[in-house]
C-alpha cells in the first residue's frame, strides 16, 4: 500500500512533470525508503540497474526492481526502463538513498552525504562482464541475452528529456559534468556505474 503522504508529494511533481511535457509514472516507494529534503539540489547522480543476478533472462521487470528497493531500503528518485518510460520512485522534494558514501575531489562538503543535495537517476542497463563481476557471476553473466547489455536510444532520449526538466526546475544544478555525474565518479572503489558502455556524449545538457 502507498503511504498517502508520499503518493500525495508524488502527485504533486506529477503536475510539474506534466507541465513541462514530460510523461511520468508514479511508484511511490514506503516513505522509509527515503526522508525529507533539506538541502538545495546540486547535483544528478545516474546509475545502472537490472535484476540480471537472479533473473539473467528476465532482468527488467518493474515490480522486481521495485520490490529490490523496498527489501534493501534504498531508493532513487527516477528510473528509466528500456522502452524509455520514466518512473518516478520518490519525488524530488525528498531525499532518495542512492549514492551512499562517497566523496568528489571538488566537493569536499559533500563527502558522504551527496544523497541529501542530488537527484538518483537509474537506467535499466547492464554493463560489461568486468564491470559486474561483484554483482553477477561470469558463468551466468554469459547467459544475458546481448540486447539487454548497454544502453537503448529510447533511454538516452528520455534521459534528455528528464534532465532538461530537472534543469529547468533546479537552477543550482549546473549543465556540466561536474554536476551531471556518474555513481562511479563518486564512489570510485565500491561503484561501476553507468559504465563505459554508457555514452556522455549523447547526454544533450553539455552541449545547450
Amino acid at each position: 500500500m502507498q503511504n498517502s503522504a508520499v503518493a500525495k508529494a508524488a502527485d504533486t511533481n506529477q503536475h510539474e512533470e506534466e507541465d513541462l511535457g514530460i510523461e511520468v509514472t508514479d511508484i511511490a516507494l514506503p516513505e522509509e525508503n527515503s526522508k525529507p529534503r533539506v538541502g538545495t539540489i546540486s547535483h544528478v547522480v545516474l546509475h545502472f540497474m537490472s535484476n540480471a543476478a537472479v533473473k539473467p533472462n528476465d532482468p527488467y521487470n518493474i515490480e522486481d526492481l521495485t520490490n529490490i528497493f523496498i527489501e534493501y531500503g534504498f531508493s532513487t528518485n527516477y528510473m528509466i526502463a528500456r522502452d524509455g518510460t520514466i518512473y518516478r520512485l520518490v519525488p524530488e522534494n525528498r531525499t532518495a538513498f542512492h549514492a551512499g558514501p562517497g566523496y568528489l575531489a571538488e566537493f569536499e562538503f559533500y563527502d558522504d552525504i551527496l544523497n541529501g543535495y542530488s537527484i538518483g537517476i537509474e537506467l535499466l542497463a547492464i554493463g560489461t562482464k568486468e564491470e559486474m563481476t561483484s554483482m553477477i557471476p561470469a558463468k551466468t553473466y554469459n547467459t544475458i541475452d546481448p540486447a539487454h547489455i548497454g544502453y537503448t536510444e529510447a533511454q538516452y532520449e528520455s534521459l534528455n528529456n528528464l534532465l532538461d526538466s530537472i534543469l529547468k526546475r533546479n537552477p543550482s544544478i549546473l549543465p556540466n559534468r561536474d554536476h551531471i555525474i556518474g555513481h562511479d565518479e563518486y564512489a570510485p572503489n565500491r561503484k561501476s556505474d553507468p559504465g563505459s558502455l554508457f555514452d556522455w556524449s549523447k547526454v544533450n545538457a553539455f552541449t545547450q
